[in-house]
């Protein structure tokens, strides 16, 4: 054992010598190594090369059918806590698709000129909720008491101005973060594996709301995920059309044939006596979205009156803000890798962001009850049906427009089961995580640092935020409780956040550990990235992000 230590060490140092020249055994049956790309090969349209028109206008149709999810299952959540009723909710809905329909144009023409749709997001919930729970809704309405309007949705109208105000306040700071050019310089020093950790849990970290949707209705909910993998990884390659169909509109093929059976079982009776629970999951007539919305209704700003502003609440929704804009980093740069597009330009993510603060803004103003971020579904999207076209993108936010002035026709496709839209969230998630880690093939994963930072980042992301939401849900309250909920907010919120807590861990060691060592810069892959740190380096850029109408020329990318 004495003498066969040593001679083990000295056998390790010297594989560590050649492991360290690059030196590797030769065999001639080895298949070569696959080469790291800088744009996602096998896409069939690119975000400047738009299919023709008839495919485009479906596959912008089938974008807005992913979107309805989250712009739905929001305002359902909420406008009942804030005193609501059906109407108010089918306005609420109206408003927020009207809004992530401006959004989603702003973005694609003027932001970072993705095919990225700007939508609802989670992330602002939870202020939003300590909004609603705030104790000085409780007193009547002095204005209520003169005029015919009952005192539920007197509440309604207060709750939603305050919620106003803080979206208001905090819009400023993706405003400010993003067109001073303050997000460009954070940015700059993400590498590949720092960013591996943020895309994949922008993906992955939303795994709450895949198969547990798809369990609450599981006769619904699993036919819709099967079918949907069937057509597009299995009989797109048995029934070879060579027009694309399966695979490019499985989402739409898919939600007609699974909305039908649905809508058979209930008109069959097969949930008569069933609970509450139940019904509102499985039913397809129960969202009571179709008699509440209005034929023909025009959103339009401070509707439900002149915000009000609190200083508490606007602090705890700018740390949502806050949190939205690092997810929605993620969320960018999934969209641009599943659009063929080469990395982003620091200046351009931060142009994006500068035009969600004012998308944020805009919620604000017209009330829609959320903030907007990237819509990390839609991202998904992208993936399956490899179609990265901005056209199509631009063409599904005019169908956001066109459905929510449209109130019956747009509550029509409103009102698909949840169970239908959380098993298309399996197969969209589970894309933007896949995404995120696609970004491994530009570092060394043989050096123990990157292992290090991607493992502790990942497992911290997902349990952190873990522990943060299970405590809220055993206890009702974060586990920072104090008297102040906005204080409270400002700390869970950002915890509760696996992309957030993954993502801001991952930057953080991969720019503080051994940076001065000259190998660890190839081993975090930031040589690949380089040359996409400035706008003008690397010819692409101009093809993909630049702003259209010669506006560069007025708005410089630097």
């Amino acid at each position: 054992m004495w003498v066969f230590v040593p001679i083990v060490s000295e056998f390790c140092a010297v594989q560590r010598e050649k492991a360290m020249s690059g030196a590797a055994p030769k065999a001639s049956g080895d298949p070569p190594p696959h080469p790291p790309k800088d744009q996602l090969p096998n896409v069939s349209y690119c975000i400047t090369s738009p299919p023709p028109w008839p495919e485009a206008i479906l596959l912008g149709f089938q974008h807005y059918i992913v979107m309805l999810g989250t712009t739905v299952l929001i305002p359902t959540a909420l406008v009942p806590q804030m005193g609501g009723g059906n109407e108010e909710k089918a306005k609420v809905i109206q408003t927020l698709l009207f809004v992530a329909g401006i959004n989603t144009l702003q973005q694609t023409l003027f932001g970072t000129r993705l095919p990225a749709v700007i939508g609802g997001s989670y992330t602002f919930v939870a202020p939003t909720i300590s909004i609603i729970l705030s104790g000085r809704w409780s007193d009547p309405d002095p204005v209520a008491v003169c005029e015919p309007t009952p005192i539920s949705s007197a509440r309604f109208k207060k709750i939603m101005r305050a919620i106003q105000g803080a979206l208001i306040v905090a819009s400023t700071l993706q405003i400010v973060l993003g067109f001073s050019g303050l997000w460009r310089n954070v940015t700059r020093f993400l590498s590949p594996l720092s960013a591996v950790p943020l895309v994949s849990l922008v993906g992955f970290g939303l795994y709450e709301f895949g198969f547990p949707g798809v369990a609450k209705c599981v006769e619904i909910g699993l036919p819709q995920l099967i079918i949907l993998v069937l057509l597009s990884q299995y009989l797109v390659h048995i029934i070879r059309s060579g027009k694309n169909i399966f695979d490019r509109f499985a989402v739409l093929i898919s939600v007609v044939i699974v909305w039908i059976y649905a809508h058979l079982l209930t008109v069959g009776g097969a949930y008569d006596g069933k609970p509450p629970k139940t019904q509102i999951s499985c039913r397809t007539d129960r969202a009571g979205l179709i008699d509440a919305a209005p034929w023909i209704r025009v959103p339009y700003p401070f509707q439900w009156g002149a915000p009000s502003f609190d200083a508490g609440e606007a602090f705890a929704m700018m740390m949502a803000a806050f949190v939205a804009l690092v997810e929605s980093t993620g969320g960018f740069i999934a969209v641009s890798r599943y659009a063929s597009a080469t990395p982003m330009p620091p200046s351009v993510l931060s142009r994006g962001v500068g035009w969600q603060g004012i998308g944020i803004l805009l919620s604000g103003l017209f009330g829609t009850v959320n903030g907007s971020s990237v819509s990390i579904e839609n991202a998904g999207l992208l993936a399956l049906t490899r179609v990265g076209s901005r056209r199509v993108v631009q063409i599904s936010a005019g169908f956001m427009i066109f459905f929510s002035i449209l109130g019956k026709f747009g509550a029509v496709f409103a009102s698909i089961p949840a169970p239908i839209i959380a098993a298309l969230y399996c197969l969209f998630f589970a894309y933007v995580g896949s995404g995120g880690l696609s970004f491994l093939q530009f570092c060394h994963l043989n050096s123990f640092r990157t292992k290090f930072i991607l493992g502790f980042s990942i497992f911290m992301g997902l349990s952190v935020a873990q522990y943060f939401n299970e405590y809220t849900a055993i206890n009702g309250y974060g586990p920072v409780h104090t008297s102040g909920r906005w204080f409270n907010d400002i700390i869970n919120v950002p915890f509760s956040s696996e992309a957030f807590v993954a993502g801001l861990l991952a930057y953080f060691l991969d720019n503080t550990m051994h940076k001065k060592d000259s190998q660890i810069r190839k081993d975090r892959g930031k040589q690949w990235w380089d040359k996409f740190r400035s706008y003008k380096t690397d010819t692409r850029s101009e093809e993909f992000y630049s702003l259209p109408f010669n506006l560069n020329k007025y708005f410089p990318s630097v």
